[in-house]
């Protein structure tokens, strides 16, 4: 029985669908869920397979944004975090009536690297879903560490990161194992140049997994979209840097309710 877990706060007359990253579920937003939920109505929801929503398995990509936007408003901002920046985004491509304006944090349209394109390293991906079958506990507290490395709280960022996924079960290696599938095989490049609403795209400077050399290349290839790189953050800007993170989002409010 699969069932997604979804849950409603705030009082803003302005909607905001927060879809976190890989391994982890809605938890990761506490740190600012108190801040936004005076200027927004907030959707905290954990993907398909992670944290509360249990019993999903491995989704493609199109399956899981079908999921979220069947339980979504009717007119909302939705922001994506890393994965959930792809599931965002294909959200954003299939419903775009739907869509008050996309917010993209620490993601890419490709997170591989290739041909010139900066991104994760194939054999990287290929590593962790290795390593997932051995030990899958340690291959995600990994990766948590390499999204907070460089930071001036990069330890206590990554407990943040790490109590999140203990306080829930954790997914199947089927379900990480998708995800990460996910991560190696999209590319939206192309699809999102199309795309007429509005755009913000927060990135960390210091990002292991986003190169910031890879955020002029979307500058150009968007250039209707609109992008912040918060200087002394990595992979997870609003752990790190709450308040630029969530002053970013309320003047995004302004210009688009």
């Amino acid at each position: 029985m699969s069932d997604l877990w979804w849950q409603t706060k705030g009082e803003g007359n302005c909607h905001l669908v927060l879809l976190h990253g890989w391994g982890l579920n809605a938890e990761v937003w506490d740190c600012i869920s108190a801040e936004l939920s005076s200027h927004f109505t907030l959707h905290l929801v954990d993907l398909p397979g992670f944290g509360r929503s249990q019993g999903f398995g491995a989704l493609t990509l199109t399956e899981m944004a079908e999921c979220m936007q069947a339980r979504a408003p009717e007119k909302a901002i939705w922001l994506g975090w890393s994965l959930g920046g792809l599931v965002a985004s294909q959200v954003a491509l299939s419903h775009p009536g739907r869509v008050q304006a996309l917010v993209t944090v620490a993601s890419s349209p490709c997170f591989c690297a290739c041909d010139g394109w900066p991104g994760i390293k194939p054999e990287v991906l290929s590593g962790f879903q290795q390593q997932l079958s051995e030990n899958f506990q340690r291959t995600v507290e990994r990766f948590l560490a390499l999204q907070t490395m460089g930071t001036e709280s990069a330890r206590q960022d990554a407990r943040r990161l790490k109590n999140a996924v203990l306080a829930l079960p954790m997914p199947e290696v089927a379900v990480l194992n998708g995800g990460l599938e996910i991560l190696k095989n999209t590319d939206l490049r192309e699809p999102l140049r199309e795309l007429t609403l509005p755009f913000l795209r927060i990135y960390g400077y210091l990002d292991g997994l986003i190169p910031h050399k890879v955020i002029p290349l979307i500058d150009a290839l968007w250039p209707a979209s609109e992008s912040l790189t918060i200087p002394k953050a990595a992979h997870a800007p609003f752990v790190s840097h709450p308040e630029a993170f969530c002053q970013a989002l309320i003047d995004l409010k302004a210009r688009v309710v």
